[in-house]
């Protein structure tokens, strides 16, 4: 079918524009874009001068199949991320037992396919059972479709594996997504160090443990020339280290958590348990400092990190309860906070939500130009509404925006040319 999208207010984060016009669809990608007339057998679609962006390409996104699908399946995430206006989900391998081989690669991604309304790409372990000791079989898992390897929060701290891993995954041109974060400081936290942290009687890591883990990555970068990714970066003080990676010519990028650019400690308030995340929400300072890291381009990517926890999870004492936040539709709305703020303009938000991540990953996704797959997500930038969690898709209800108003509402997302989510519906 073939879909006439007319009066769009169109966001290119490649070219870093917005402008109003008319967008055609056909065979599952942009044909045209600027056409003043629809074809005679097109359906055509009035977007009333709202927002028509690439669909969010979000990696690190939690699915708990195999092992736990009560938190969350292939199925309700896939209905979530088309409710948000995500149109690729990279999902993470920390599922129980994690995807350390070609066959649970193999299932996962024929589940997903069958079920799920959006694309979805898999992430496969670094090391098996993510437990830093033993390298997966790198090769026949980039066979099996496995677009990076990590052991998502499992830091491999044997030095020598993790060199072994990173220089066989150099030698296939694989991505290595690493979590800067040094294990033995870690260890045991619930929130970042500080006066809150202590006030509360709460065990806290000291933020320069990410710069500890993040330098040591890059010592192990240099050393092999490994295509690296950073899932988090969330402290001011890894950004200097980020910045020397990059002017260094080391192939890395950074990303950061949506709830790591809106939220800071103190919405912890009193012990609120689905406010934590891992690593933990940092000062208002860390805050400021990693939106603008995302402004100028020095952290590349957004990502929802939606990892589902049941209420059993979370219903517990603060430093006992499950870490992680679901995210996939309240990413964008979220995200608008920034654009309302003055902080980011949508093309900048969507470079590092959309285009970055799909460039990182080598898919095709994640641009507004023709040729380009037929991804697209529309949204109202101004529409508010207040977030009442239990209306979610996902299975698992555990966000931090519970209760909040706020602005930004998905109208339609269309995936290969096909709208998979209309408002209302």
């Amino acid at each position: 079918m073939t879909l006439y999208l007319q009066n769009a207010r169109i966001i290119d984060p490649e070219a870093g524009t917005e402008t109003v016009g008319n967008v055609i669809l056909d065979g599952g990608v942009i044909a045209a874009i600027g056409q003043a007339s629809a074809p005679a057998d097109a359906e055509v679609i009035d977007c009333d001068g709202k927002c028509l962006a690439p669909g969010i390409v979000d990696i690190g996104v939690k699915v708990c199949e195999p092992g736990e699908r009560h938190k969350e399946s292939f199925r309700s995430a896939g209905l979530a991320a088309a409710a948000g206006g995500v149109t690729t989900m990279v999902t993470r391998p920390d599922t129980t037992p994690a995807i350390d081989t070609p066959e649970l690669l193999e299932f996962v991604t024929r589940r997903a396919a069958e079920v799920s309304p959006v694309r979805i790409r898999h992430m496969a372990a670094l090391t098996k059972g993510r437990e830093g000791r033993e390298m997966v079989e790198v090769g026949f898992m980039l066979d099996a479709g496995a677009v990076a390897f990590t052991d998502c929060d499992n830091v491999v701290t044997s030095t020598k594996v993790a060199s072994r891993c990173f220089t066989y995954a150099r030698s296939l041109g694989a991505l290595v997504i690493g979590h800067p974060q040094d294990p033995g400081l870690s260890a045991g936290a619930a929130v970042t160090n500080g006066k809150f942290a202590s006030l509360r009687g709460l065990p806290g890591v000291h933020p320069m443990a990410e710069r500890m883990g993040f330098d040591r990555d890059m010592a192990l970068v240099e050393m092999t020339g490994v295509r690296y990714h950073a899932d988090q970066i969330t402290s001011a003080r890894t950004l200097p280290a980020l910045e020397r990676a990059k002017r260094n010519g080391l192939d890395v990028t950074a990303g950061v958590s949506i709830h790591h650019l809106t939220l800071n400690e103190l919405d912890v308030g009193d012990y609120r348990t689905f406010f934590k995340v891992t690593p933990p929400l940092r000062s208002e300072d860390d805050r400021l400092a990693m939106v603008e890291a995302v402004a100028s381009g020095l952290i590349d990517i957004i990502s929802s990190m939606h990892t589902p926890q049941d209420e059993e999870s979370k219903r517990l004492p603060f430093e006992e309860a499950a870490s992680g936040a679901v995210a996939l539709e309240t990413f964008l709305p979220a995200a608008m906070r920034l654009y309302h703020a003055g902080a980011m303009d949508l093309p900048t938000l969507f470079r590092a939500m959309s285009l970055n991540p799909a460039k990182r990953l080598g898919l095709p996704q994640g641009r507004m130009a023709e040729g380009a797959p037929a991804d697209l997500v529309l949204f109202d930038p101004d529409a508010p509404f207040l977030l009442d969690r239990f209306t979610l898709r996902s299975k698992s209800k555990n966000t931090p925006f519970d209760g909040q108003r706020m602005e930004g509402r998905v109208l339609a997302t269309f995936v290969g040319g096909r709208q998979v989510f209309r408002a209302g519906e």
